[in-house]
């Protein structure tokens, strides 16, 4: 038909159209919509005559047209050439001079009985009774919440008109967008647009231009009655009125206590975005982090999560900005006005002032004999912290570890643990760092570890006070040096003060100091009492420690 109206030389002249001939040169595969009576359209041309003479096109003028279509405001070829068109369709439309400007034609312009020739694309359809096109796109599988008016939302998004062409993207200035929504501060397409939705999730929002720009636009980028689409990533968003939320992940069953304000926390943490982006990790540093919980070391919101938590529990920590980094956000990691996650294992917890806690696991009946400070002790023992880490056990060595209580060779808390045992009795012990081995930790223990002791004790042996070697069961004999004079010559030499002494252990009369070789103890005694160091005792040199002890504070006095 298009070419017979052009003229093809076999066929001759056809005669005049009757109606607008339509040529739908380029239809786009998605057309969502199709112009119809009474739709509010944008569109560009080009006008011309039959012999390719341009008399009108809105590209000189650089402004699209934009109107109602099919209601009379248009020629009438133009109001039926347009209905049916899809956004970024292409049409040649040829107008008869009935359907055109007639045998009167437009003075200066258009003659008489002109057919015209347009070559139009469609822009933007829309109608005054349109409502907001929301599609989700993407949609995490976890969703606690979702945007509320006056939550505080920031937001990448691509902006096109509605065929297409860009006209701004948050991508391209490297940071997301930022507000309030349901204050104003935003189209009141955009507005509702963001209602509902969740964080991470993405939508494509078609705002309608009298819910956008209007008939103003905006700028050079907007034209006037343009529709808007939005392909929007919302990346997090919290209320200000918002507090930290908890997720109990994962709670031991058994929780003795729970911190509070002023305890000193070991734990463990992963550090995202909402939307994922991890920002900091203590996994990879290895290391734990360790601070006072309540008292302002940490950031407020980190301050509340850390509240109520087991030893061993993980938990996440959602925290809004204004109790996090605020509006300046942290670094180059944390934007501004950020929501924070903490998903966060507690390794322990202590404060300053815990004493050592003790589980009895067994204790054998009939323990009348407990061990005291002094008393020499054999035991096993497993040690680790209380996420279950291993640190050190006796059963990796051939013998029980044999130490001297209240002798400063175990750490504090070990030492209070196994006071008062009776041998055979088993025990858990729970040492706090300051009774164990405090800020800096030691070979294999963390800094500020509470750690976990199972121990056993093997046998016990009863002490002697400190600074003592030998000490009578009862009081000593009134005629001390003649009974050491076993020849009664007048100086104990060494092998009859130690004939005297192992005597006095094997008539249970009194006791050396345990854990040592006899042989060096009775050794030792002997050179404390040969002052002068002759080879022997006399009768002035011999003195009971008591005895010394009584001296020593007379002379202070």
């Amino acid at each position: 038909l298009l070419l017979g109206i052009l003229g093809a030389p076999a066929l001759g002249d056809p005669g005049p159209l009757e109606d607008v001939v339509i040529d739908r040169y380029y239809i786009p595969k998605i057309c969502l919509r199709e112009a119809q009576m009474g739709d509010f359209i944008r569109y560009h041309y080009n006008g011309t005559f039959k012999d390719g003479k341009k008399f009108d096109s809105s590209y000189d003028r650089g402004a699209t047209v934009a109107g109602v279509v099919g209601v009379g405001r248009l020629i009438t070829g133009m109001d039926r050439g347009l209905q049916g068109m899809c956004v970024n369709e292409r049409r040649h439309l040829i107008v008869p001079p009935h359907l055109g400007y007639g045998s009167i034609g437009v003075a200066g312009l258009i003659p008489p009985d002109a057919t015209l020739y347009f070559d139009v694309v469609m822009l933007d359809i829309w109608n005054k009774n349109d409502k907001l096109q929301i599609t989700t796109l993407s949609k995490p599988e976890r969703c606690n919440r979702t945007v509320e008016n006056s939550d505080f939302v920031r937001y990448h998004y691509n902006g096109t008109l509605l065929d297409g062409t860009p006209f701004d993207s948050s991508y391209s200035k490297g940071s997301t967008y930022d507000t309030y929504v349901g204050s104003g501060w935003l189209i009141k397409g955009m507005d509702q647009g963001l209602l509902g939705m969740c964080a991470g999730e993405k939508r494509s929002i078609i705002i309608p231009p009298f819910l956008a720009y209007g008939e103003k636009g905006y700028g050079t980028v907007i034209p006037p009655q343009a529709s808007l689409v939005f392909s929007v990533l919302l990346v997090d968003f919290h209320n200000p009125k918002d507090g930290v939320f908890l997720e109990h992940l994962e709670v031991p069953e058994s929780c003795k206590r729970r911190a509070v304000t002023g305890d000193f926390v070991r734990y463990h943490y992963n550090g995202t975005l909402m939307d994922g982006t991890l920002f900091d990790s203590s996994y990879s540093r290895n290391q734990t982090y360790n601070t006072y919980i309540g008292k302002g070391y940490i950031i407020p919101g980190m301050d509340q999560g850390l509240q109520g938590v087991c030893m061993g529990e993980q938990r996440r920590v959602v925290i809004p900005p204004h109790l996090a980094y605020g509006e300046n956000g942290a670094g180059d990691k944390i934007p501004g006005s950020a929501v924070l996650i903490f998903d966060v294992h507690v390794v322990d917890f202590h404060n300053p002032a815990d004493p050592v806690e003790i589980e009895t696991v067994f204790r054998p009946e009939g323990c009348n004999v407990t061990t005291r400070n002094r008393d020499f002790v054999r035991y096993h023992y497993n040690c680790s912290l209380l996420d279950g880490t291993r640190l050190f056990s006796s059963h990796d060595y051939e013998k029980p570890q044999e130490v001297t209580l209240g002798a400063n060779k175990v750490i504090e808390g070990l030492n209070s643990g196994l006071l008062d045992m009776c041998a055979g009795e088993r025990r858990v012990l729970i040492v706090p760092p300051h009774l164990g081995h405090g800020e800096s930790g030691a070979r294999g223990v963390p800094g500020s570890a509470v750690l976990r002791f199972e121990v056993e004790l093997i046998s016990m042996e009863e002490g002697v006070p400190e600074g003592y070697l030998f000490i009578w069961h009862g009081e000593p004999p009134a005629s001390l040096y003649e009974q050491m004079d076993l020849n009664k010559d007048g100086g104990i030499p060494a092998d009859e003060f130690s004939t005297f002494i192992k005597t006095q252990v094997a008539e249970g009369k009194g006791r050396l100091m345990p854990s040592s070789d006899p042989e060096k103890v009775i050794a030792d005694m002997f050179q404390n009492q040969d002052r002068n160091q002759d080879g022997k005792i006399t009768p002035d040199e011999l003195k009971l420690k008591s005895d010394e002890d009584q001296e020593k504070i007379h002379e202070e006095l």
